[in-house]
């Protein structure tokens, strides 16, 4: 559950490495080894210095374990602070057709879990919410509101993580009740084997197995990416310029560069041809034949060398 920027409904801000001692529970040290029989004083002492250095780093954890209390009681109070400034963004975020589907695709590690029909089903997601339990330590939800759609029942979907009772991450989820034939989760595409020819079937992952996925609650990379990275700052990634658009615009302008220089390479084989027409006008007819004859190979050999080549 860690965090990268505080911000959040219920978000916490305090560094990682405060908060992440926060939820972790405190190491218990073995006790140290008592120095062999025959050894000398310099092992004495060292085994002193040893036992030393464990009872300041006892005074050292003790001190960031307060220092965390203390951090998550201002959270606290944060968190209630917030909570009515993320319910006027969620208003505004409303008014704007497919924010949350182009936030999550433009996001590079959510887009990357993403395939065609999950993307259609989240253009039916209104609304997110991330919600931070009353004392932090103990978890959080994501909340997602969708419109009816053709894939699911359900109009609210929900993730929930919390310590169970031994101190251990875990985490539920909402049941997805899919429409008939709209399961996302039990797809399968059919890939060709181009050594055999023969078809093979193959079960791809959702962006809504992730819902059902509870094998390793406290290494949810997802959970964690909406939570620290997307819900304190959507617009961020909303805002994302189109990578595609901005790729065809630099090949736009690569080719305008490349037709300019094209012309520019045709103008000057002109001058020189208008320059060696001035200096050669009094040759008479045969020597003008044998110009012209000349311009018209330069002219062919100049067009041949550009075959294959664009000029826009």
């Amino acid at each position: 559950m860690g965090s990268q920027r505080g911000a959040g409904g219920g978000q916490c801000a305090c560094a990682p490495s405060v908060r992440a001692c926060a939820l972790r529970p405190r190491l218990r040290r073995a006790p140290p080894s008592p120095p062999a029989p025959g050894r000398g004083a310099a092992e004495k002492e060292q085994q002193e210095a040893i036992e030393h250095i464990d009872e300041v780093q006892n005074e050292i954890d003790r001190l960031n374990e307060q220092a965390s209390e203390e951090i998550l009681k201002v959270e606290q109070k944060y968190n209630k602070l917030r909570q009515p400034f993320f319910q006027k963004r969620s208003e505004l975020i409303a008014k704007i057709p497919n924010f949350w589907v182009t936030t999550f695709v433009n996001h590079p590690q959510v887009s990357a879990l993403l395939g065609e029909e999950d993307e259609e089903a989240l253009h039916y997601l209104t609304r997110v919410e991330v919600t931070e339990f009353e004392d932090i330590k103990s978890g959080y939800r994501i909340d997602f509101y969708f419109d009816e759609n053709p894939y699911f029942e359900n109009k609210v979907l929900s993730k929930e993580f919390h310590l169970n009772e031994s101190g251990d991450p875990s985490s539920k989820s909402t049941e997805i009740k899919w429409k008939s034939g709209k399961d996302l989760t039990k797809r399968s595409s059919q890939t060709q084997n181009k050594a055999s020819r023969k078809r093979q079937h193959e079960e791809p992952e959702s962006f809504f197995t992730w819902f059902t996925d509870h094998s390793d609650a406290g290494a949810d990379e997802l959970g964690e990416v909406i939570k620290d990275d997307i819900w304190p700052n959507p617009l961020q990634y909303y805002l994302v310029p189109d990578m595609d658009d901005e790729e065809g615009e630099g090949e736009e302008d690569d080719d305008d560069d490349e037709e300019e220089e094209g012309l520019e390479d045709i103008d000057e084989e002109g001058d020189e041809d208008e320059g060696e027409e001035d200096e050669d006008d009094d040759e008479g007819e045969e020597g003008e034949v044998r110009k012209k004859g000349f311009f018209s190979f330069l002219s062919i050999s100049s067009l041949m060398g550009r075959i294959g080549k664009p000029y826009f």
